[in-house]
C-alpha cells in the first residue's frame, strides 16, 4: 500500500498569467503558497482480482482502465502504463471546487503514488511537468500551470513562465518574521459556494481575446504580483495587504463570473471590520475568501462568521507532494 499527501494552495499574486493564452504572448509571473490542508491518495495492487476499484466521490469497479469515468485517474494510469488491476482511493481535507487547487493536487499526488508503485523516483519538476501535460495537453483543460507546480514543490513560491510554457519555480526570499506575520494575519473563510473553475477560466480567456482592456488588466495583475513580491521580500506585510486589495479590484475585471453580489457584500464587510485587503482564492466565483487583517481580529472574525462564513485555520506547508506510507 502506498499513501501520498499533497498540499493545497492559496494563490497570492499574478493569478491568471499562468494561462497559455497569456504566457504564450507575454510570459507569466505568479506568487503562490501551499497550506497544511491536503489531498491523500491511497494506491494498492489488487493481485487476486480481475477488476480495478476506484473510490472518489463515487465508487467505480472496472475491468479496464478505459472504463474509468474519473478522467485524471484514467489518464494517469494510461500515462504511467499501469494496466493491471489496482485500487485507488482519494480523501481530502476540504471540498473540491473551492479554489484551493484540489484537482491538480489530486493529480500530482496520484502521479507520485504511481511512480512509487513502479519503483521510480520522480522529482518535483517531473511531477509538475507530467501533471501539466495530462491537464493541458491530454485533457485539454482550460487551466494554467500554477496549481501543479505548487502541489509538487510546496512552500511560498515564485513561478516564472516563458512564452514556450517552461516554468521556473523557486522559493520566495522572505525571512521567518515575515512568514510569521503572514500566518498571524491571513484568514481563509469558506463561502459555501462550489463552482466550476473551468467555466470561469474559459470565460476569462474569451474575454481577454475579445476585449483588449481585459488583457491590459492581466498585465496589471502581473505587475501587482511583482509588487507583492517586493513587499514580502522587504517584510512590509501591510503593503502586501494593500496590494491584495488592488489585485482583487483588477481580477474582478477578468470575467463577469469572477464575483457576485454576495461575495462583494462579504468582501466589503471584511474591509469595514478591519481587513486591509483580500481576494477570492483561485479562479473566482466562490470557494474561499482570503483576507489580510492586522488589528481587531476578534471583531473581524466575529463579523465574518455571523455573516455565514466558516473560517479555515491554516499554516503554511513547506513540503510538496510526499509519500507518507509505503509497505
Amino acid at each position: 500500500m502506498i499513501i501520498t499527501r499533497t498540499p493545497l494552495r492559496i494563490s497570492i499574486g499574478g493569478g491568471g498569467t499562468d494561462l497559455p493564452h497569456y504566457y504564450s504572448k507575454h510570459k507569466g509571473f505568479l506568487i503562490t503558497a501551499t497550506i497544511n490542508k491536503y489531498i491523500y491518495i491511497v494506491l494498492h495492487p489488487r493481485t487476486f482480482y480481475n477488476e480495478s476499484l476506484i473510490r472518489w466521490s463515487q465508487m467505480e469497479v472496472v475491468k479496464s482502465i478505459n472504463e474509468i469515468k474519473h478522467t485524471r485517474i484514467r489518464e494517469s494510469l494510461r500515462y504511467m502504463g499501469v494496466t493491471e488491476p489496482i485500487e485507488v482511493t482519494s480523501m481530502a481535507d476540504v471540498p473540491a471546487q473551492t479554489g484551493l487547487g484540489s484537482s491538480s493536487s489530486f493529480l500530482v499526488g496520484l502521479l507520485n503514488a504511481l511512480h512509487t508503485y513502479k519503483n521510480e523516483f520522480a522529482s518535483a519538476a517531473t511531477l509538475a511537468e507530467e501533471a501539466c501535460e495530462i491537464d493541458l495537453d491530454i485533457l485539454k483543460e482550460p487551466m494554467g500551470k500554477q496549481d501543479q507546480y505548487a502541489a509538487a514543490y510546496g512552500g511560498i513560491l515564485q513561478l516564472d513562465i516563458n512564452q514556450k510554457g517552461k516554468v521556473m519555480a523557486g522559493r520566495l526570499d522572505i525571512d521567518h518574521y515575515t512568514v510569521e506575520d503572514l500566518q498571524n494575519n491571513l484568514f481563509l473563510f469558506y463561502t459555501g459556494i462550489k463552482r466550476d473553475a473551468n467555466t470561469v477560466l474559459a470565460d476569462q480567456k474569451k474575454g481577454a481575446e475579445e476585449d483588449p482592456r481585459k488583457m491590459e488588466g492581466m498585465h496589471q495583475t502581473k505587475m501587482i504580483g511583482m509588487e507583492i513580491k517586493k513587499a514580502l521580500e522587504k517584510g512590509d506585510t501591510r503593503k502586501f495587504g494593500e496590494w491584495l486589495n488592488i489585485h482583487w479590484e483588477h481580477k474582478k475585471k477578468f470575467s463577469s463570473k469572477m464575483t457576485n453580489p454576495l461575495i462583494d457584500k462579504w468582501y466589503n464587510l471584511a474591509l469595514e471590520n478591519g481587513a486591509i485587503g483580500g481576494k477570492v482564492v483561485g479562479a473566482g466565483g466562490g470557494g474561499f475568501l482570503m483576507f489580510y487583517c492586522e488589528s481587531n481580529q476578534k471583531k473581524f472574525r466575529k463579523a465574518m462568521i455571523e455573516a455565514g462564513l466558516r473560517e479555515l485555520p491554516f499554516q503554511f506547508e513547506f513540503d510538496g507532494s510526499k509519500v507518507v506510507f509505503n509497505a
